[in-house]
């Protein structure tokens, strides 16, 4: 969504090798996932309404349009947000002197252009004490600055006219302008006011002449509409985010994994396929012993089918396979009860380097900023116990590091003789309870697979 993504593998000789999804999930490997999430894209996109062949290959067909406006109106809401981010708390001359300050290059025409289009009221003089002050001339002619400032009256050019003469972003330009008359304005207003702006900034884009650049915003839109099909289904199977990144990236966690979201999923798998409320606080007790004792307890939301048992069951095996064979093999029988049994464990591991970068048109990278490191660990002990292990350094100290998911799969290890006594603990609590019931571990060979 929004654009082209280059994803690898961490070990470069799995990048044109086929695999098998199970090898993928016990090993890792990234680009059989971003597959598998294109497919499923596809899919829901080529389920779309408007989407026919026409639409891309007639240049005019009527849904072009629609879909034209409607990529213009969300890119330009990207773009507005930004800028008003960026000059957000700056009064009006403050905020003009920004984006003054950031022009590569100050020429008199370029600095006439903004100065007339951010404040179309002030006079002559105001223009002139601006162009000097700017273009560090005293001995600037009366003549070019009155002329200056009547051929680059506001009324005279578009406003993405003026953006182009003036070589900056015809919604930053504007956003200045609507700042001076609106200083208090939130973003949402803004957003509301540069409705008809953002559909004029993108005039260019609905010209005969650029059918490529408009087949590619048709397909963003398109895609992004697809996403949001992919999140509706998702949903239905305890996906826990109002939103996911339109992104193949989303199937290797880009859309906001965390802990306690992924301890949920573990949870439903644990559960064959049923998502249970998650209860912090069981009960509340007040006054005991006394006429006014009190006992508060919360309401338990029912339970729900989100994934078929049969599913939830499959993906339990094979996450006991990556820690049997895969990337988790340090955490391999790491629970061992006193009796000598070796309780299953499966889990998944994941590392994520996060860093925004910046490229030159020709591909090279111009910068880099490092926003944190993790490494995760999102297990399950036999039929009962799950839960992740994370570590995470925020900010740039995150660029002294290079640990991986070993790391938290280490942890997890570490922490076995700890695990143990808890799970033993439970089996001979449920043993009390269910004197007949088979162990774990008997449970756990028992079951189905599906193959």
């Amino acid at each position: 969504g929004g654009g082209a993504h280059r994803v690898s593998n961490f070990d470069a000789a799995d990048n044109g090798r086929i695999l098998t999804i199970r090898e993928a999930f016990h090993r890792s490997v990234n680009l059989v996932f971003i597959r598998l999430m294109r497919d499923l894209v596809y899919y829901h996109l080529m389920r779309l309404p408007e989407v026919t062949p026409a639409v891309l290959d007639d240049a005019a067909h009527p849904e072009r349009r629609r879909i034209l406006a409607q990529f213009a109106d969300w890119e330009g809401s990207v773009f507005l947000t930004g800028f008003y981010r960026k000059y957000d708390g700056l009064k009006g001359d403050e905020a003009l002197q920004k984006l003054v300050s950031g022009l590569r290059s100050k020429t008199p025409r370029r600095l006439a252009v903004i100065y007339r289009s951010v404040r179309p009221d002030v006079g002559v003089n105001g223009f002139a004490a601006f162009l000097i002050g700017n273009l560090l001339d005293p001995n600037l002619k009366d003549s070019l600055i009155r002329g200056l400032y009547e051929a680059y009256s506001p009324q005279r050019f578009s406003l993405a006219d003026r953006a182009y003469l003036a070589g900056v972003h015809p919604l930053e330009l504007w956003l200045l302008e609507y700042k001076v008359r609106r200083p208090q304005a939130t973003l949402e207003e803004v957003l509301a006011a540069g409705e008809q702006e953002r559909q004029e900034s993108y005039a260019w884009l609905f010209q005969a002449k650029n059918k490529r650049a408009q087949d590619r915003a048709i397909r963003i839109m398109l895609e992004r509409e697809a996403f949001q099909e992919v999140h509706r289904v998702w949903k239905r199977t305890g996906f826990p985010f109002p939103r996911l990144v339109p992104s193949y990236a989303t199937s290797i966690g880009s859309s906001g994994d965390t802990p306690a979201a992924l301890a949920e999923l573990i949870g439903i798998i644990v559960n064959d396929g049923v998502r249970r409320p998650t209860i912090r606080v069981r009960q509340l007790q007040f006054a005991e012993h006394t006429p006014f004792e009190t006992i508060l307890a919360p309401r338990l939301e029912a339970r729900e089918q989100v994934l078929p048992a049969a599913v939830a069951r499959q993906v339990r095996q094979e996450l006991i396979g990556v820690v049997e064979t895969g990337t988790a093999r340090r955490a391999w029988r790491s629970i061992v009860l006193s009796g000598g049994e070796v309780v299953p464990v499966g889990g998944k591991t994941g590392t994520g380097d996060n860093r925004y970068e910046a490229y030159a048109r020709s591909g090279s990278l111009i910068a880099s900023r490092v926003v944190n490191r993790t490494a995760t660990f999102v297990f399950v002990i036999g039929d009962r116990f799950f839960g992740t292990v994370t570590a995470f350094v925020p900010g740039e100290a995150a660029a002294s590091y290079g640990f991986t998911s070993s790391l938290p799969v280490q942890v997890f290890k570490d922490l076995g003789p700890l695990l143990v006594s808890l799970v033993e603990k439970k089996q001979t609590e449920s043993a009390s309870l269910w004197p007949g019931r088979p162990s774990l571990v008997a449970r756990l060979a028992g079951a189905p697979v599906l193959r």
